[in-house]
């Protein structure tokens, strides 16, 4: 009996005070908090059309009956997608400025945990506080860490997370004061159930800046610095191509750090120009010293680069250097001064040829194959590929070949892309030879100054024609 007694004691024994309090803590202590945004849509530069789509957003929350009257309903939801950088986060908490609402900031990994039910317990919670405080808008950035597309291998408790989300979004109907948007920067990630309109309604794409949004973004970053007369917002704006609005505030921050640096009172054009080298090529390398031969080389190889892109003149050099950068012992700064969107397959090549001339430089003078050209080769792959694979460019036909296609096409696509590769290679080791002379003072001039600008390579060019 008494053994009886104690087996009883056992099996009825309580549960230690941490095993059920776990789960318990993980989903009761999130703390979801709001704020009210003072951005409006006149603190984001550019991007009109975009504002144009958000404003009927705006113009819905503040007055909804002249909409209702016509039977139309808010978007539920919005999702931003596009690379890194150009303002998603910043447009969403602009929509709730304007509408004076409630702005809930969350990241798609905060709902990621490894405890079963946890993060579906987030997303209620996070819904259920927007509900308390609407009008709001909740923002969900990196939404591709819960809304990736489900399978038979994926996570369960990711698929409970991105069930509950899209539970919540259906209950969206009755709740005309709240707003979910999304931001992304791989759409192509998302499950189809996420992205069908009822619930994101509106797909908006924001890209990479053009001129004139990188003139407005400029403005902005600029307006509250002492900028010298001497700097011309619109030649930087062409200077910065390809360049988002990230990539442009901290070209503003970091020019104003230099002029700190020199004790300067204003920021000059000087240090407009050190801030995008340090933006692109990276920290300069003080303590890195080339040896005279290695310098040698350094300078032939930029030295090809610089020459092969002022005879094709595609991609106008603006700086070349042999001084240590980031990794780099050496580069060429080629910034467009127009944006390009559309390149022929001759521009293509032209591209592969200044990329090749480098190598072939070396080759010409030192009858060598040095590791320098490592990054070129990289670039020039991802080009033929491009150009065999994307573009049609090749003798395979007009077509695109991925996927399994590849996979079984492969020979034929190595063949066409090293086709390509080493027909531009013999036609860059012609071009220089031929223009051995003017690569010769090219070269010497680097290796004495270390650094060389477009005005520089035009003038020693020009003395070299008239000797």
């Amino acid at each position: 009996m008494k053994m009886l007694n104690n087996f009883l004691k056992k099996i009825n024994k309580p549960v230690p005070v941490f095993a059920q309090t776990k789960l318990e803590k993980e989903t009761l202590n999130d703390d979801s908090s709001y704020t009210k945004p003072k951005t409006t849509f006149q603190d984001v530069a550019g991007l009109e059309e975009i504002k144009e789509e958000l404003f009927e957003i705006v113009d819905f929350m503040r007055s909804p009956d002249k909409y209702q009257k016509m039977g139309a309903k808010v978007p539920k939801g919005v999702l931003f997608y596009g690379p890194p950088g150009t303002g998603k986060t910043l447009l969403a908490s602009a929509v709730a400025g304007e509408t004076n609402a409630s702005f809930f900031n969350v990241t798609g990994s905060e709902f990621v945990e490894k405890y079963v039910g946890v993060g579906a317990k987030r997303v209620r919670t996070l819904f259920e506080k927007a509900r308390k405080e609407a009008p709001s808008i909740i923002f969900i950035d990196e939404i591709d860490a819960i809304g990736a597309k489900r399978h038979l291998e994926s996570n369960n408790e990711k698929d409970q997370t991105l069930n509950q989300l899209l539970v919540e979004l259906d209950g969206f109907n009755k709740d005309s004061n709240i707003i979910i948007v999304g931001a992304t920067n791989r759409l192509d990630l998302l499950d189809e159930a996420l992205l069908r309109p009822g619930r994101f309604d509106r797909h908006i794409h924001i890209s990479a800046p053009n001129y004139h949004t990188r003139y407005e973004i400029l403005k902005v970053h600029t307006n509250n610095k002492p900028i010298d007369k001497s700097v011309n917002i619109e030649t930087l704006a062409k200077k910065t191509h390809g360049f988002n609005g990230a990539h442009l505030s901290n070209i503003a921050n970091e020019a104003a750090i230099f002029a700190v640096r020199e004790n300067s009172e204003v920021i000059t054009s000087e240090h407009f120009d050190k801030a995008l080298e340090r933006v692109i090529a990276g920290l300069e390398s003080k303590t890195s010293v080339l040896i005279e031969k290695e310098k040698r080389i350094v300078a032939y190889h930029e030295a090809g680069h610089a020459l092969t892109s002022n005879m094709l003149g595609i991609c106008p050099i603006q700086k070349v250097s042999i001084i240590p950068r980031g990794q780099a012992l050496g580069y060429v700064l080629q910034l467009p001064d127009e944006d390009r969107y559309i390149y022929t397959k001759e521009e293509l090549i032209g591209k592969i040829k200044i990329l090749l001339a480098g190598k072939a430089s070396e080759e010409i003078i030192f009858n060598h194959k040095s590791t320098g050209a490592k990054d070129d080769l990289k670039k020039v792959t991802e080009l033929a590929n491009q150009m065999v694979c994307e573009y049609g460019m090749s003798n395979l036909g007009f077509m695109t070949i991925d996927g399994n296609v590849k996979t079984f096409l492969s020979e034929q696509v190595q063949k066409e892309a090293n086709d390509i590769v080493q027909t531009c290679y013999d036609e860059t080791l012609e071009l220089l030879r031929n223009n051995i002379n003017d690569l010769h003072v090219v070269s010497n001039h680097l290796f004495e100054n270390e650094t060389l600008t477009h005005e520089e390579l035009k003038d020693l060019i020009r003395k070299e024609c008239v000797n």
